[in-house]
């Protein structure tokens, strides 16, 4: 049987009191000044995976640092407390370990981290890129996008799922733009993509001018705060928020009813799984980035799979093959911790061409009336 674990952090300081309650109304400066004396624990076990061809069981492990400290803090402090967290899963005879939101990221993206466990590490990253691709298709098919044809911004597209994402995008699309805060690293990317594909990329570190000319958005920066507002979004956008925490603010959600923001990679898990703590899914579902280790653990493949900030389409390839094998699949469309149904995206469509129409009959009497 495949033995995995996982490294869980609070995103936020309210995160904490779901496993301790009695800090429900603590305000987040208590909550991240006790949360640095806290020693890396483990949080729960993970029983009943099973696919048609191999079972799999781990553990929940914490390093308890939220978002805002582990960006904060000095990075060799971090990555030691990562790497401490680790170390109790590899005493607890777990063979790979998953790195889970912000600790995938801090550092060289757990290149230390593996260099000082022993053993398997990944990032999850590319059963990420997968996943968030897999949804933002589904929804243009749904929303009426042709996806060659539509204006594709990569929101964060020089970290290693925004660049991802772009470079399997590239020769699918012949319209995309790629936003971040570093013109030279975007240059980068967008030179890769065109030798490749041949595709030339718009770059721009102008995050809302590119927001408002674009029909499909994958957002997956680091940005421990919001970064997509309501008035940020053409009417029909889809918005695919691969980020945690979230970059789309919940006042989209409210003020928006003619736009699609789906969350990227969540999948359901094969058999009768127990978490053993509530993480804010539904029953038998999982971020893809903690799929994409019980994957490797089914599997038996206990080496350091995603790793550092290249990805490579190939390893994108496999983990999406070896998930299938399995049986994991995309848990349907999801938005702001709930799921979606096709009536709900339907309204949301039949809301934009709403917009789009009264706007073009607008724009007419104007003319007319200017002529």
């Amino acid at each position: 049987m495949g033995k995995f674990a996982f490294i869980v952090h609070p995103l936020e300081a309210k995160d904490f009191s779901r496993k301790f309650s009695f800090a429900k109304n603590w305000p987040d400066s208590i909550v991240e000044k006790i949360l640095k004396y806290i020693p890396p624990l483990k949080v729960s076990d993970i029983r009943g995976i099973e696919s048609p061809y191999a079972k799999a069981e781990g553990m929940f492990v914490a390093c308890p640092l939220t978002s805002n400290q582990m960006v904060s803090m000095p990075e060799n402090y971090v990555i030691k407390k990562i790497i401490k967290t680790g170390k109790i899963a590899e005493k607890a005879g777990a063979k790979i370990v998953g790195l889970g939101a912000f600790t995938s990221v801090i550092g060289d993206a757990g290149i230390s981290i593996a260099n000082n466990l022993g053993i398997a590490v990944t990032t999850g990253n590319s059963y990420t890129v997968a996943t968030a691709l897999e949804g933002t298709k589904e929804a243009a098919k749904i929303m009426g996008i042709d996806i060659k044809n539509a204006q594709i911004l990569i929101l964060g597209a020089t970290g290693s799922i925004g660049a991802a994402c772009a470079k399997v995008l590239a020769d699918q699309v012949r319209f995309m733009t790629l936003a971040a805060r570093d013109e030279r690293k975007l240059e980068k990317v967008a030179n890769q993509i065109l030798k490749t594909t041949g595709l030339v990329a718009k770059v721009t570190t102008n995050t809302k001018y590119a927001l408002k000319a674009a029909d499909i958005v994958i957002a997956v920066t680091s940005a421990i705060d919001s970064i997509i507002e309501p008035e940020d979004l053409k009417p029909g956008a889809i918005v695919c928020d691969v980020s945690r925490p979230r970059n789309v603010s919940k006042q989209v959600a409210n003020l928006r009813k003619d736009v699609l923001v789906i969350e990227g990679g969540v999948v359901e898990v094969p058999g009768d799984v127990d978490f053993g703590f509530n993480f804010g899914f539904p029953p038998k579902t999982s971020y893809a980035c903690m799929a994409e280790t019980m994957i490797l653990a089914l599997e038996e493949r206990y080496e350091n799979f995603t790793l550092g900030r290249d990805l490579t389409v190939k390893q994108i390839e496999t983990i999406s093959n070896l998930a299938e094998k399995h049986g994991f699949k995309l848990a349907g469309m999801r938005s702001f911790e709930r799921a979606l149904t096709k009536e709900e995206i339907f309204e949301i469509r039949s809301n934009a061409n709403a917009k789009k129409h009264f706007k073009g009959d607008l724009l007419g009497i104007i003319d007319k009336n200017y002529v």
